[in-house]
């Protein structure tokens, strides 16, 4: 590509400094009569590929003009009331739900190879001082020939150019004012992001299309097993079925009112970090097109997920019931799959950047989760047995032991499907969740994670994890990513990724406790601060399990608020998961049983990232990438001079439509 720009400087220096010898006195006598400079924009239409639909990319494009990612997810979070922007977009993807890329996927009525595209869409204009009433003639050449076509010159037009090819467009312009010339040069960079990692890279906490929750409750058995020890939290909007633990019903009655992921299987979501940045490289560069594949997977750890398989953590809802797959492939075969399939069309398409999180589930993170919250002693005795909980004393062993061989050894994959260079492997790394009030650690207690009767965030132990997060596994991290801290790695020039943490600032005011009068209105009301939010009154709770009096349907998972962190209650409010990749021998009796309860509440999110969290990381993460990708570098784009109009031919079809189209 840097070739293609400097053949491209190149040659409009050349053809400039001809023309201009040539036109120079046509160019005094217009300017002398007041005729400006005129020059022609361009930028590529629909530049996101995985949206099939322009409008989904211009919905993006406007929220995000002059805005920051966060402040454009706000913006879009007050503009849908909450429900989320992806909602209808999930539907609208060119990769199924399943994860499979569509080859061909139809964009805007146009088939296109997603990832290895043969052309680009492009709109052009001509910008500046345009006298009312000119006649542009457009001659477009791409090396095979040029074709003319005359418009109003106010009229935008649409064309597509060759990928690897730079087109020459130029307007003769003509008015009662007289005549210019304006030309540019069009080279489309097709940029190939791939997405790597778990489920903070995936986007877990945020399905596309939250659960809809109803007014009655439903009730979860305790682990006491005894007909007392009851609860209940609010149904799904439209489940049919029994609500009360005597009245079982099977699971995939129940699944079919489920929280919607663009790919289930692995919870990946359109909010994640890793989206958000490939989508804002895509809005805010007009002369690229970004070809995006999504791999994280929830759950991903650098052995199961990336290298080898892993189990799948939902699955997509079905009518029939028929059978979940049960693993997700390693996440690099697929990557190098996809890889071969490319080259196999186009040999010198590249891999450009990689997206990537990985690492606290090599740390047991979620063990460490659920030691902190799960306080009662019963289920605390039974999720220490089955290898649930994990201690701070097992999180710094498997980082000091295993973490940094796994590392290692990600490193040497990743190099060759770069290139080599390691800097285009942008590890984003994570936020502490549990900061507030400008770095203070959470107090603790039930408030946010009242979902569930055994939960507590027990203050000691959530102290200790989060000095633990903050002072050894944050920099240790960072030591990884760049060979620093003791980190030996066989080539630090080459071995180096780009590393980004410098949103983890602003997180330390955002944690999961944290709270604001701006808070939507439902949450100050119904999320009790003393932990008191659910009626345990299993009579009164059947009809009604909220204390506030509120439809639990009104919980809104994706409008602004202090907490950049989902707690337990939001995990359940926006995704309700009940996780069907688990083994035969794990999985639940039927859908009231206890594990089914305590699994509803966090494996939807809980301590992850909420939409606005994944919008800050990826601001932290759009200028890294950009500079790897060197997109800010300054190429001269546009060159004019005056000149007499190309000759048209008689009769010259126009296209279509209330805008021009080259074809």
């Amino acid at each position: 590509m840097a070739g293609i720009l400097l053949r491209s400087m190149l040659s409009v220096a050349l053809v400039a400094g001809a023309l201009a010898g040539i036109f120079t006195s046509a160019a005094e006598a217009q300017t002398a009569g007041g005729y400006g400079p005129l020059q022609i924009s361009w930028e590529v239409r629909n530049r996101f590929r995985l949206f099939r639909e322009e409008r989904d990319f211009l919905l993006h494009a406007e929220s995000g003009r002059g805005r920051s990612v966060l402040a454009s997810e706000q913006v879009l979070e007050i503009q849908s009331d909450g429900r989320g922007w992806a909602r209808n977009t999930v539907n609208r993807l060119c990769i199924d739900l399943a994860g499979r890329v569509n080859e061909p996927c139809t964009r805007d009525n146009v088939k296109e190879s997603y990832l290895t595209p043969i052309d680009h869409p492009v709109v052009i204009r001509l910008t500046g001082p345009v006298p009312v009433g000119a006649t542009c003639a457009w001659t477009v050449d791409d090396g095979d020939g040029p074709q003319t076509s005359t418009f109003d010159c106010a009229e935008p037009v649409n064309l597509r150019v060759r990928y690897g090819r730079t087109t020459v467009v130029t307007a003769d312009v003509s008015s009662s004012d007289g005549s210019q010339r304006v030309f540019t040069e069009i080279a489309v960079r097709d940029i190939f992001i791939a997405g790597l990692g778990d489920s903070v890279a995936s986007g877990e906490g945020n399905p596309d299309r939250p659960v809809a929750l109803a007014d009655e409750g439903f009730c979860f058995r305790s682990y006491l097993g005894t007909a007392a020890a009851q609860y209940y939290r609010p149904s799904r909007a439209g489940y049919k079925g029994g609500r009360a633990c005597e009245a079982p019903d099977t699971l995939p009655v129940w699944q079919r009112q489920s929280a919607l992921w663009f790919n289930p299987a692995c919870h990946r979501s359109l909010y994640s970090y890793q989206t958000r940045t490939a989508l804002a490289l895509a809005v805010r560069y007009p002369h690229i097109a970004v070809t995006y594949l999504p791999l994280a997977c929830t759950g991903a750890t650098i052995s199961d997920g990336l290298f080898g398989s892993q189990r799948a953590r939902d699955c997509l809802p079905s009518k029939s019931g028929g059978a979940c797959q049960g693993t997700v492939n390693g996440q690099l075969a697929e990557l190098r799959d996809a890889l071969t399939a490319a080259k196999r069309r186009q040999p010198d398409r590249n891999l450009d950047l990689v997206l990537l999180s990985v690492g606290a589930n090599d740390i047991y993170f979620s063990g460490l989760v659920a030691d902190v919250i799960v306080d009662t002693a019963t289920e605390r005795v039974l999720f220490r047995r089955s290898g649930v909980m994990a201690s701070v004393d097992d999180a710094r062993s498997a980082m000091t032991r295993d973490l940094p061989q796994g590392f290692a050894k990600l490193r040497e994959a990743l190099k060759p499907l770069v290139g080599g260079d390691l800097s285009r492997v942008v590890y984003t790394s994570y936020a502490n969740p549990t900061l507030s009030n400008g770095g203070a650690p959470c107090p603790g207690g039930r408030a946010g994670f009242d979902i569930h009767p055994s939960f507590n965030a027990q203050p000691q132990r959530l102290a200790a994890v989060s000095n633990f997060v903050e002072s050894e596994f944050l920099p240790q991290l960072r030591g990884l990513a760049l060979c620093e801290g003791g980190i030996l790695c066989r080539n630090p020039r080459t071995d180096r990724m780009t590393f980004v943490d410098n949103h983890q600032t602003s997180f330390a005011n955002h944690g999961f406790c944290a709270r604001a009068e701006s808070d939507p209105e439902f949450d100050r009301q119904c999320f009790s601060a003393t932990g008191d939010s659910f009626d345990p009154d299993i009579v009164s709770a059947a009809s009604q399990p909220m204390l506030c009096g509120r439809s639990a349907g009104e919980y809104r998972a994706y409008l602004p608020r202090a907490r950049w962190i989902r707690d337990a209650n939001d995990s359940y409010f926006a995704a309700m998961t009940y996780p069907q990749g688990l083994p035969t021998s794990q999985q639940p009796s039927d859908i009231h049983d206890a594990t089914w309860g305590v699994l509803s509440a966090v494996y939807g999110g809980a301590v992850h990232p909420s939409a606005e969290g994944h919008a800050a990381m990826a601001d932290a993460a759009v200028p890294a990438a950009a500079a790897v990708l060197q997109l800010d570098a300054g190429v001269p784009e546009v060159t004019s001079q005056p000149a007499p109009p190309i000759p048209v031919a008689p009769g010259a079809p126009r296209p279509p439509g209330r805008t021009g189209g080259l074809n």
